[in-house]
């Protein structure tokens, strides 16, 4: 019984991020062997859009809706498969509590988004144009 209202069985594939979030503050962080490749990956995309969206060259005002969206996409396929947190300090406080198994699985929880980080970071600078001139500040007068 996931509440007195509603049963797991009738909330079938209409199962809310909430419901995951819930899940996992009760200390359910479990990590699946697809994990670590799931989580790099889901942060290397997240951070190559940020880094694109946000680019001198993109639309103005788009970034938040291609950011916010891929926040979601990135919830939606990795919490079924590897109840990912997607903020390593959103994983830290329910481990802290559980304990024992919790904290021996927390490793991952932040290793996986550095890696994945810095891999964006360097795919981005690496497929990304090189700025043509040099950036001046203005002096004040």
């Amino acid at each position: 019984m996931i509440s007195r209202r509603t049963s797991r069985r009738r909330l079938g594939p209409y199962k809310t991020i909430a419901l995951h979030c819930d899940v996992q503050a009760t200390g359910l962080l479990r990590i699946r062997p697809a994990s670590p490749g799931i989580s790099v990956v889901m942060t290397m995309m997240f951070l190559f859009i940020i880094m694109g969206s946000t680019h001198g060259k993109a639309p103005a005002g788009f970034a938040p809706l291609a950011i916010g969206l891929t926040l979601v996409m990135i919830h939606l396929v990795s919490i079924p498969v590897t109840n990912t947190s997607v903020n390593p300090a959103r994983s830290t406080g329910p481990a802290l509590f559980v304990g024992g198994w919790a904290l021996s699985q927390l490793w991952l929880f932040w290793v996986a988004p550095l890696i994945g980080g810095v891999l964006g970071g360097v795919i981005y600078r690496w497929l990304s144009e090189e700025p043509t001139g040099v950036v001046e500040g203005v002096t004040a007068s």
